[in-house]
């Protein structure tokens, strides 16, 4: 039995170092550090990566993170919320404010501000996003699955910071299971009153399903919860196999039986883990533990990267 390790820190001490010491001491500290060992793993070895996203990540701030991510080749399937996916287009011509959450939100609405949280966007980034999804999206008699409408909106944008844009340049498919809960998915209704479309959303379970069976060895990181952790989670149940690393950055607990907070030992049940699986869950706020994480991650791989050119 390993004796906890009182924590040191110093001036320009370095994230891994920090993370270090985090890995000595217990509760949130130590899953932590446990979730950079497993991460760096995924990364570092061949793997198929997942990541879902879900919460207001991009609005946040995550969005050059997540893109980042993706450029660098850590990403090889992204499943989101459609709502990540219209602020990550918003982004790439507009930006999100830092304001007050006490604000009078009747105020707000006068001033033609909308609300999520501390972050604030005005109403003509939503007209410039509307007028820009009008202009992208296409007529199609035949049907489309959502990766494709995703990607052809994604080659649509310049910005090279974009999640979309970098998911288009890398190919990597980005799953958005519920789109229609979103401005995505009211701008493709409105445009189908007039002109054809048909995103055939089921056709992506077959796309993620067949990336499910072609995997050697499957790792996750799961961002929030809701329906995107449930849609990459599901798709390995009709495969004879399970994700061998997961991650889990939730706010949420087990006990109301939501999915958001289901424990990954509960997805090992289901066999959506394998039992043999390293996993673990950081109880957190994932705009603080996901850049942590992150960032220790890259340093650990730079520095095992480093290593061999010397050798």
């Amino acid at each position: 039995m390993e004796n906890v390790r009182q924590m040191e820190i110093g001036p320009g001490m370095s994230i891994v170092e920090l993370v270090g010491c985090m890995e000595h001491c217990g509760f949130g500290a130590r899953r932590l550090a446990e979730a950079v060992s497993i991460y760096e793993q995924m990364l570092g070895e061949e793997y198929t990566r997942f990541f879902t996203l879900s919460g207001a990540m991009v609005p946040a701030g995550l969005r050059n993170v997540v893109s980042g991510l993706i450029r660098n080749g850590h990403i090889d399937v992204l499943v989101t919320t459609g709502a990540n996916l219209v602020h990550d287009v918003i982004e790439s011509f507009g930006s999100h404010c830092l304001g007050n959450p006490e604000s009078d939100d009747a105020a707000l609405r006068e001033e033609g501000l909308s609300r999520i949280y501390d972050v604030f966007l005005p109403d003509e980034h939503f007209i410039r996003f509307e007028e820009l999804m009008q202009s992208i999206l296409p007529e199609r008699a035949d049907p489309i699955s959502g990766t494709e409408f995703l990607r052809l909106i994604g080659s649509r944008i310049s910005d090279p910071k974009s999640i979309l844009r970098s998911a288009y340049e890398r190919h990597v498919p980005v799953f958005c299971p519920a789109m229609s809960d979103s401005m995505i998915g009211l701008q493709a209704w409105l445009h189908r009153q007039n002109k054809p479309l048909f995103v055939d959303t089921l056709a992506d379970i077959k796309e993620i399903v067949d990336i499910c069976y072609e995997a050697k060895r499957a790792g996750i990181m799961i961002i929030g919860g809701g329906v995107p952790k449930n849609f990459a989670l599901q798709s390995m149940l009709v495969t004879p196999k399970s994700f061998d690393l997961a991650i889990q950055l939730t706010t949420d607990t087990p006990e109301n039986g939501g999915l958001s907070g289901a424990t990954l030992s509960e997805a090992v049940s289901w066999g959506k883990i394998s039992a043999e699986a390293r996993y673990v869950t950081v109880y957190g706020d994932a705009t603080i533990t996901f850049p942590l994480i992150a960032a220790a991650t890259m340093s650990k791989l730079e520095k095992r990267r480093d290593q061999c050119i010397d050798r």
